[in-house]
C-alpha cells in the first residue's frame, strides 16, 4: 500500500513574517511545486526532481512514447557531448568567440578537443546518418527520437522548470527522400502532437513560428495561453490565422493569410513544443544522403520536433492551478486518488481500517486506478488538515473514510476536477471514481480541443 507517511516529500515551509526576494520565486507553479515538495532548488536554474514529480514526469514520458509509436518513431539515445567540429560544419558555431551562441556550454577534453554539451542534437543525429550513408530510399521515412536531459546556459533562468538551465526534452528527428514526403511527415507529426496535447487536456494553440537559428523553411509552435507566457501570439479574427508575434514587424501589420487590417488579437503564451522542416540545412552540410531509385545520392530532407517535457508539466500547473492549490491534468497527476483515514485514537480508527484496505484493493483492480492510489495514513493529523493538504497537492479524487463510513457505509468523495463534494455508498464511490478517471473518448478529446482553442482565443 502506498502511504503518504513514507513519501520523501520535503515541503518548503515559509515563516509568516519571512521576506522572500522576488527573484527567488518568479512563478505560481514554481512556488507551489516548492511548497508541496515536488522540487528543490539545486543551483541557479537547476532543480532536484523529487519522487512525486518523478511519477508525473514518467507519465508524461509514457504519454509521449505512446504517441511517437503511433507514427512509427524509434527511440534511441544520443551522446550528451557532441564534437564542436560538427557544429562548425553545420554553421551553428563560429570559428571565433564572437560566433559562439551564448547558451552553449563548452568543454575541452584531455586531448584539447572542444566539445558541446548539446542543447539540441541535430548535428549528432545527422552525423550518425552520414556515417552510414548513402542509405537506400527503401529505408525511408526514418523517424528517430530520444527523451533526454538538455542544458542551456540561460543568462537569467526563471519560472522554475519553465525556464531552467537543465531540462528534459523529447526531440524527434525525421528523414525523408524528398521535400514532398518531408512535408507529409511534418503534417503527420503535427497531427499526433494535436492528439497528444488534446489528451493532456490543457487548452493550447498552434501558431506559425520563427525558425531562428535552427533554420529551415517551416516552423510551428505549441503554446499554453498564460499571462506568464514570454511569447506574444497573434490571431486574426477574420480567418483564424495564428502566429508568433516575432513574425510580425509591427502589431498593426495586415494579416498574412487574408490581408485583413486591424483585426489582429494578441495574447501571451508558454511554448511547450516546436516543430521545424529543416530540409537539407544539416544533411547537406554533414553529408547525410539517400541513394535514390536512379542510383544517385542526394541529401536527405530533415525535420525536427521538440517537446519540453519538464516545461510541459510546470506549464500545466501554471495554467490550471489557483494561487494556493495545485491542479493537475488527470493524465499527469502523481496519484489520481487519495484515501484519508480516521485520526489516531478516534473510535472510528479500528472500525474504518477494513474499509480502507477494501477500498484500496478494489481500486487497484480497476483499469485506470492500478498504482494510482495513495493513502494519507498520517493519523496524528486531523482529517481536516489532511484534506487541506490533499487539496493543495491536487490529487484529482480524495475519499474520506470517516465516521460516515463506519456508521452508515457512506464515503465522502471530493472531486477536485469538477469541484464537487459527494456523499456516496461504497458501490457508488467505485463507480464515480471509475467514470471520472476513464480516458476521454475521441469525441470528448475533440470537444476539449475545441474548448481549449476557444479559451485560448478569449484570453
Amino acid at each position: 500500500m502506498q502511504r503518504i507517511s513514507k513519501l520523501f516529500q520535503p515541503a518548503l515551509i515559509t515563516p509568516k513574517n519571512a521576506t522572500i526576494k522576488s527573484q527567488d520565486i518568479t512563478s505560481k507553479s514554481q512556488r507551489l511545486m516548492l511548497e508541496q515538495g515536488l522540487i528543490r532548488q539545486a543551483g541557479n536554474g537547476t532543480f532536484h526532481l523529487l519522487p512525486l514529480l518523478q511519477r508525473s514526469l514518467q507519465k508524461a514520458i509514457n504519454l509521449v512514447d505512446r504517441h511517437m509509436q503511433e507514427i512509427g518513431a524509434q527511440k534511441l539515445t544520443l551522446p550528451l557531448l557532441t564534437s564542436a567540429e560538427l557544429w562548425k560544419k553545420s554553421g551553428r558555431l563560429g570559428s571565433s568567440d564572437s560566433g559562439t551562441p551564448t547558451e552553449l556550454l563548452q568543454t575541452t577534453d584531455r586531448h584539447g578537443k572542444l566539445q558541446i554539451l548539446g542543447p539540441t542534437h541535430e548535428e549528432s543525429i545527422t552525423s550518425l546518418l552520414a556515417a552510414i550513408a548513402p542509405v537506400t530510399y527503401r529505408q525511408f521515412p526514418l523517424r528517430l527520437y530520444q527523451i533526454s536531459t538538455k542544458f542551456r546556459d540561460e543568462m537569467k533562468p526563471r519560472f522554475g522548470l519553465m525556464r531552467a538551465k537543465e531540462f528534459l526534452m523529447k526531440d524527434l528527428y525525421t528523414f525523408d527522400v524528398d521535400r514532398v514526403q518531408c512535408r507529409e511527415t511534418y503534417e503527420e507529426v503535427n497531427e499526433v502532437y494535436g492528439r497528444l496535447f488534446s489528451e493532456i487536456g490543457v487548452p493550447f494553440v498552434k501558431v506559425a513560428g520563427d525558425s531562428g537559428t535552427m533554420g529551415g523553411s517551416v516552423s510551428h509552435e505549441y503554446h499554453f495561453p498564460s499571462e506568464l507566457g514570454e511569447d506574444q501570439l497573434i490571431r486574426c479574427t477574420r480567418c483564424g490565422m495564428h502566429s508568433n508575434a516575432e513574425l510580425f514587424p509591427t502589431f498593426a501589420q495586415r494579416c498574412k493569410s487574408c490581408n485583413g487590417n486591424e483585426i489582429l488579437e494578441q495574447q501571451p503564451g508558454i511554448e511547450v513544443a516546436h516543430a521545424f522542416i529543416l530540409e537539407d540545412r544539416y544533411t547537406k552540410a554533414l553529408g547525410a544522403t539517400c541513394l535514390q531509385s536512379n542510383g544517385k545520392p542526394t541529401p536527405l530532407q530533415m525535420g525536427c520536433y521538440g517537446i519540453g517535457v519538464t516545461r510541459l508539466i510546470a506549464a500545466s500547473i501554471e495554467v490550471l492551478s489557483s494561487e494556493k492549490e495545485i491542479r493537475w491534468p488527470a493524465a499527469l497527476a502523481p496519484y489520481r486518488v487519495c484515501i484519508i483515514t480516521p485520526k489516531a485514537g478516534s473510535k472510528e480508527e479500528s472500525q474504518a481500517s477494513p474499509w480502507v484496505v477494501k477500498l484500496y484493493n478494489d481500486l487497484q483492480m480497476m483499469k485506470h486506478c492500478k498504482g494510482e492510489v495513495i493513502v494519507d495514513d498520517r493519523t496524528q493529523l486531523t482529517i481536516g488538515k489532511r484534506l487541506l493538504d490533499a487539496r493543495k497537492m491536487g490529487y484529482p479524487i480524495v475519499v474520506i473514510v470517516g465516521s460516515k463510513a463506519t456508521n452508515e457505509e457512506i464515503f465522502e468523495v471530493h472531486n477536485l476536477t469538477t469541484a464537487e463534494e459527494l456523499n456516496l455508498s461504497y458501490s457508488e464511490t467505485l463507480t464515480t471514481i471509475g467514470a471520472t478517471l476513464s480516458p476521454a473518448s475521441k469525441k470528448q478529446i475533440a470537444l476539449t480541443q475545441k474548448h481549449g482553442n476557444k479559451v485560448a482565443q478569449e484570453l
